[in-house]
């Protein structure tokens, strides 16, 4: 008979609970990451599918959690929000997705990013036109010498 103060048993309590916090705090991040309730999915329109088979349950596991996945089927576009710890994904058209994006316009972290990177990318090519065209501007004859002139 065991003695209840057997250091391989307390061993084994404390890295249980360690496990369970960690995964507690791991899920209750994902959730919070995403800051989207199912209701409020379903409100906007979005259908639930559940994954029944093993392919499906898989491919659910493997998309990014919190954030909206767009997906072509048969010639229309959909847009898919998992939720792997329910086996299921919220499947809406492009009307729901506009709905989702003006209740959460962060959802889409890039789209201010490349914006910047565009405009900065147009100023840069601005200046150099700019700038070719001073030199143009000065030397209207660049690049043509008189051989060019002459028949």
């Amino acid at each position: 008979m065991e003695h209840p103060s057997d250091p391989r048993r307390s061993t084994l309590r404390v890295v249980l609970c360690t496990f369970a916090a960690a995964m507690l705090v791991v899920g209750s991040t994902v959730a919070a990451a995403a800051g989207v309730d199912e209701s409020e999915l379903q409100a906007l329109g979005f259908k639930v599918l559940v994954a029944t088979t093993p392919v499906q349950q898989e491919w659910v596991q493997r998309l990014p959690p919190g954030k909206v996945k767009a997906v072509q089927r048969n010639g229309n576009k959909y847009f898919i929000f998992p939720d792997a710890s329910k086996q299921q994904v919220y499947v809406g058209g492009p009307s729901q997705y506009e709905a989702f994006q003006q209740l959460h316009p962060e959802s889409q972290p890039g789209t201010e990013e490349a914006a910047k990177k565009g405009s900065d990318a147009r100023a840069k090519q601005n200046a150099a036109m700019q700038k070719a065209t001073a030199r143009d501007e000065s030397n209207p004859y660049l690049g043509i010498g008189w051989s060019d002139l002459i028949w």
